[in-house]
């Protein structure tokens, strides 16, 4: 047997089943977990993980084919086309999910939108879009959530944003409004239902070199974002978005962290898969 052979059979030896109270911190076996913006990359990555800890997962998202491709990635999923903006939608998102799995475990507001403005050249229909969705969006979510969580004394309320609510760096006007938004509304909602059982907390991703960063005519390769925050980011490089990149499941994985027991006493509090972003913090 050659030297790497002897390696591999030694590690093969070693190996050990995960031990059963890590399985146990980290699964979410017989709960649902209801996830907006379902069809997006870091969306449906979530909610492949949730189904992967054992949960049953809803799906919702205005963008029906996509999230008809998250639903073929995962088993016995639940499908409900959802603008989150609309108060009633979203309330009857929650009234299927408990029509269908008579409880809701978990609640993942993901849907929002991203994107570069800054306040010298922003129009009105950029601020509109922006703090609709994301504003809306995620309070429509807690609500809903936290009626049926609030009933039955338990639950897990996870928003996602990006970090830009917390790092002032241009050309981020917009969506530093936003974020900080979610911020705010995820303390808030926390101290309101912390008594009641329900844990409210906020992973704030990125920063994520994407389409929506916009492009420097000047290098075409890299997004005006990373080239002018590229400098703030500890670990030197934007994350990526692309695939199914390492990167935006660092985000999935902490959302999974923070729906099951493992953060137990966890509330109020923001996770941040950012690459050590530092700037104004």
């Amino acid at each position: 047997m050659d030297m790497i052979s002897g390696l591999r059979a030694r590690a093969a030896e070693k190996h050990r089943d995960l031990h059963p109270d890590v399985a146990s911190a980290f699964s979410l076996d017989g709960r649902t977990a209801v996830v907006t913006g379902a069809a997006t990359v870091i969306g449906r990555q979530a909610s492949v993980i949730y189904a992967g800890a054992g949960a049953r997962v809803v799906l919702a998202d205005t963008a029906k084919d996509a999230l008809e491709e998250t639903a073929a990635l995962i088993d016995d999923a639940l499908v409900i086309p959802t603008e989150v903006t609309q108060k009633a939608e979203v309330d009857e998102l929650a009234r299927q999910a408990i029509r269908a799995t008579g409880r809701i475990d978990a609640w993942a507001n993901v849907a929002g939108l991203t994107g570069t403005a800054r306040a010298l050249d922003a129009e009105e229909e950029d601020l509109d879009a922006m703090l609709v969705i994301n504003l809306k969006g995620a309070f429509w979510g807690c609500a809903a959530a936290a009626r049926v969580m609030v009933a039955a004394g338990r639950g897990s309320i996870i928003n996602v944003a990006s970090d830009a609510g917390h790092c002032a760096v241009q050309p981020l006007a917009i969506d530093g409004l936003a974020m900080a938004s979610a911020l705010q509304l995820t303390r808030t909602v926390a101290a309101e239902l912390g008594p009641k059982g329900v844990r409210v907390n906020l992973v704030a991703a990125g920063p994520f070199d994407t389409a929506a960063a916009g492009q420097n005519p000047a290098d075409p390769e890299r997004s005006v974002n990373e080239i002018e925050r590229a400098s703030v980011v500890t670990a030197g490089r934007f994350g990526r978005l692309s695939g199914g990149a390492a990167d935006s499941l660092t985000v999935a994985w902490s959302m999974l962290f923070l729906a099951a027991d493992a953060s137990h006493l966890m509330t109020g509090q923001i996770l941040k898969p950012c690459g050590g972003v530092f700037a104004s913090s």
